[in-house]
């Protein structure tokens, strides 16, 4: 299946990313969004990626360009994925949501389009189940930050069609990803390990174990991690991994995935991360440092 017109339902930080580098491999690429204000801070975001890897000779103006052309903006969904393709859902991990989304797409899509849902924990085979042609559903997970991480963890269900996993396989290749096929159990692969190792690295925190940033060296040096555990929770989001968490403990009926009582009072407190300028770290101005009042 050739993919020409994709659309991007959501957004936020993982649905700009995915928007981008839809555009830059050269597909019509529609981002949808209810609101305004996050279809013009997408937009924003997405420039500032591309002017940058000018400065650091990656692109030139003439493919932001073209790059630009390729991408447009929707607040109206019939359009957004009108003749589309391929759909992409990124938005919050609420399976309510997702569902109700998943609706009105099986009915304004042709059967021929493959819908995706960039979900990091929830159930695919749920999310399928809302469709009538459920075989044409998949999860396609991808990792922040999108344009950079080279992973695209697939996740097939039992309706899936083997037509739609080897497309998504393709898809996942000319983004320049590497796939990885997973079957739809709780967290998957990937959220279901990183969600818990950020999780013990909080308890370790809280317990004055080492500060966050010699936790995350401790791994990054000692296990060959790019990015320490603490970070990249800062980076996902703490609201993103705890919902992640209490999908998983409510999954599997066990409380050793619940979310550590700090997770828990930051989320409360609006501290989310990277995108708050505060969470784990302080990331005031665009630099990360180490709190002292955790």
């Amino acid at each position: 299946m050739k993919i020409n017109t994709v659309a991007v339902i959501g957004a936020g930080t993982m649905g700009a990313g995915i928007a981008q580098i839809c555009a830059q491999r050269g597909w019509k690429t529609r981002l949808f969004d209810t609101y305004e204000l996050s279809l013009e801070n997408a937009i924003i975001n997405i420039n500032l990626f591309w002017n940058k890897g000018i400065s650091i000779g990656k692109n030139n103006e003439e493919q932001i360009e073209q790059w630009s052309r390729n991408l447009k903006i929707y607040t109206d969904i019939s359009k957004a994925i009108f003749e589309a393709d391929l759909v992409i859902e990124a938005v919050p991990e609420k399976m309510s949501l997702k569902k109700e989304i998943f609706l009105k797409l099986d009915k304004l899509t042709s059967e021929e389009t493959i819908l995706a849902s960039n979900t990091s924990s929830l159930s695919i085979s749920e999310i399928a189940n809302v469709t009538n042609n459920p075989e044409r559903v998949i999860g396609m997970h991808f990792f922040n930050p999108v344009p950079i991480m080279k992973l695209l963890e697939i996740i097939r269900h039992d309706k899936c069609s083997e037509k739609t996993i080897r497309t998504a396989e393709l898809i996942g290749s000319e983004l320049g990803k590497t796939t990885i096929l997973v079957n739809d159990f709780p967290g998957f692969a990937t959220s279901r390990l990183g969600v818990v190792l950020g999780n013990e690295a909080i308890r370790m925190l809280s317990e004055g174990v080492a500060s966050a940033s010699d936790i995350d060296t401790a791994m990054m040096l000692g296990y060959k991690h790019p990015i320490g555990p603490l970070e990249l929770t800062d980076l996902v989001g703490l609201d993103v991994r705890r919902d992640i968490l209490n999908n998983l403990a409510k999954s599997f009926s066990d409380d050793s995935y619940l979310p550590h009582p700090l997770l828990d009072k930051l989320v409360k407190e609006g501290e989310l991360g990277s995108k708050t300028s505060k969470g784990i770290y302080d990331w005031s101005n665009g630099v990360k440092s180490d709190r002292n009042d955790l």
